[in-house]
């Protein structure tokens, strides 16, 4: 009896009781030698990866003894444990997708129909646009407040069923809305709603996918941008083309309505005050049928919100018993003795949510005791450079409509009314973009690469100041790289922290100071120095956002290392897909 190599024995052995075959007489194919154990050990045997990317069948020896040829690998653009987490929570997922979509709707409709409010409300350009500031307040009051919802799953659904559910509210309620004092008040609950979701989505995505955070975050930003550029769209049919308000003298001001609806900005009329705007007569606006389309489309958000909360069992009036979150010491006697690497994942949860707070119990002194100093530079530096982009991305929006109309420009007003669509709808396609890249690019790297691109941006803007063209070009370049600041930087600080820190709270609430306070420092310098001044203020900001960048980076090396105790529990070295990222939040 002929004998084959001896990987073909050690084949051979593995089957007991199994009398020894003779060997086919054909010599075997080059490269099938050890197509038993050896190709289970990543060999170059027929039935291996080598062997299928020469066309070749799986080895015969193996269907002959009706063992299972192995399946063919599947060819992702992103590994199976990272697919297998996605599916295992997949509702909560797209549910915490749907809220930040509700957010984006509505966070940009305010700007367009604001002249029609004014209207409907009969009050000065002056007052009403005091409404932007008490939205954006409260934004900023909820995203430091949101944290405290925190801490069960069932209080983090609940606080999202009511803020989307507020946010349906506040869009049906708006057109009965007859008074600015009750319009800002209305407004001012959206802001606290949003601020909620804002904080609460953000941290919940980081709970459950953790080191592999990135590309969900992406994906979370993106339905931000989708939603914003959607509010307008539904808006523009019905916002008034003339006067919205019927009075002797008007025919001015009508005639320059769509250039005031496009230079007003928050708390910053600018100098719009010398156009005769009627403060009474018959008002003649059809904008509460968009509000109400768009309480429509938000509705199934909280319906989402609420399936979930129903499917987790921790809807009050069918289960009393809210879920907190369990210790370590609870998670291991729920968790049976062989599953190791599911206990080793599970172990890291409880220090995961111990350190997102809000803002005021990040302040506490027991969560600083035993902290380095990188703790609070890693924290501090982060919430700069978001403070810088994010305020860029406002002041960016808010400013480049009234740059582009005056001198040296001079563009006419319907061509400068694309700049801000265009601004908006480059920062959405470039976080559609960035979901598949930020899987392949580490998040410190997309962070470097957007403020170096921001940096260039403007100081070719700069250069090329008198150029129409170019004042488009980099509109949308600007928006590309700014688009997945966010995201990145929220997924690199809490990977330096270990997710441990208040990096979610902190960085939203930097973010939002950033965006209001900047974009009110801008309007005042361009009403006292110009319009140039508008680009000349970009550029500072985009120095400052990488030289914060700069320090972040220096921090995060001298930041201490984990444990290798703790760096081979993290989710990112998880031994079976099967074991990690379950939603037990």
């Amino acid at each position: 009896m002929r004998r084959g190599p001896a990987g073909r024995l050690r084949g051979r052995r593995g089957w007991r009781g199994a009398p020894l075959r003779p060997a086919p007489e054909a010599e075997p194919a080059p490269g099938a030698a050890g197509s038993g154990a050896t190709s289970r050990k990543g060999g170059a045997g027929p039935g291996t990866a080598a062997g299928r990317r020469r066309g070749r069948s799986p080895a015969p020896e193996l269907q002959q003894r009706g063992r299972p040829a192995p399946p063919p690998p599947r060819r992702m653009w992103w590994d199976e444990r990272v697919s297998a987490r996605f599916r295992r929570n997949l509702q909560p997922t797209l549910t915490y997708w749907s809220v930040f979509f509700s957010f984006g709707l509505c966070i940009a409709f305010l700007g367009p129909t604001l002249l029609d409010l004014r209207c409907q409300t009969q009050s000065s350009l002056s007052q009403i646009t005091w409404v932007f500031f008490s939205q954006q307040f409260c934004l900023l009051l909820g995203s430091c407040l949101g944290g405290v919802f925190k801490r069960t799953l069932a209080q983090s659904l609940l606080a999202l069923f009511a803020s989307s559910l507020a946010i349906s509210l506040v869009f049906a309620i708006i057109p009965l809305c007859h008074n600015v004092v009750v319009l800002a008040v209305v407004m001012a609950v959206a802001g606290l709603a949003m601020g909620c979701i804002d904080t609460i989505s953000n941290m919940q995505l980081v709970k459950i996918y953790q080191k592999d955070s990135a590309i969900f975050l992406q994906a979370l930003h993106f339905f931000v941008g989708f939603g914003a550029l959607l509010s307008p769209l539904i808006a523009d049919p019905f916002l008034s083309d003339t006067n919205c308000i019927l009075a002797n003298g008007t025919a001015n001001a009508s005639s320059n309505l769509p250039h005031i609806r496009k230079s007003l900005v928050p708390h910053h009329p600018g100098n719009l005050s010398h156009y005769d705007l009627p403060m009474k007569g018959m008002v003649v606006t059809r904008v509460s049928y968009a509000f109400w389309i768009m309480a429509l489309i938000n509705l199934p958000v909280p319906i989402a919100v609420f399936f979930l909360l129903y499917k987790e069992r921790m809807v009050p009036c069918f289960n009393g018993s809210s879920h907190p979150l369990l210790s370590a010491d609870e998670l291991a006697l729920e968790t049976r003795p062989g599953d190791k690497d599911e206990l080793s994942t599970a172990g890291q949860r409880p220090h995961t949510a111990a350190g997102h707070e809000d803002l005021f119990s990040c302040c506490q002194s027991k969560n600083f005791r035993g902290a380095s100093y990188t703790y609070f530079a890693v924290h501090i530096t982060g919430a700069l450079v978001l403070f810088m982009t994010d305020g860029i991305v406002g002041e960016y929006s808010g400013f480049v409509y009234s740059y582009a109309v005056e001198e040296p420009l001079s563009v006419v007003h319907k061509v400068a009314g694309y700049l801000p669509s265009l601004f908006w709808g480059f920062i959405t396609l470039g976080r559609l973009i960035s979901i598949p890249v930020s899987y392949r690019m580490k998040p410190a790297t997309m962070v470097f690469i957007n403020v170096v691109g921001v940096l260039i941006t403007f100081l070719l803007l700069l250069i090329f100041s008198s150029s129409v063209v170019f004042l488009f070009v980099g509109t949308a370049s600007l928006g590309l790289f700014l688009s997945s600041t966010f995201p990145s930087m929220l997924a690199y600080t809490e990977d330096i922290l270990q997710y441990k820190g208040c990096a979610t709270t902190v960085l939203v609430t930097g973010a939002g100071i950033g965006e209001m306070v900047l974009q009110l420092l801008v309007g005042s310098i361009i009403h006292d120095r110009g319009s140039y001044s508008f680009l000349v203020c970009g550029m500072i900001f985009g120095c400052l956002a990488f030289t914060f960048y700069a320090l972040l980076v220096f921090f995060h090396r001298m930041y201490p290392k984990p444990s290798p105790e703790l760096d081979e529990a993290s989710p990112d070295k998880a031994a079976a897909p099967e074991d990690t990222g379950q939603y037990q939040r």
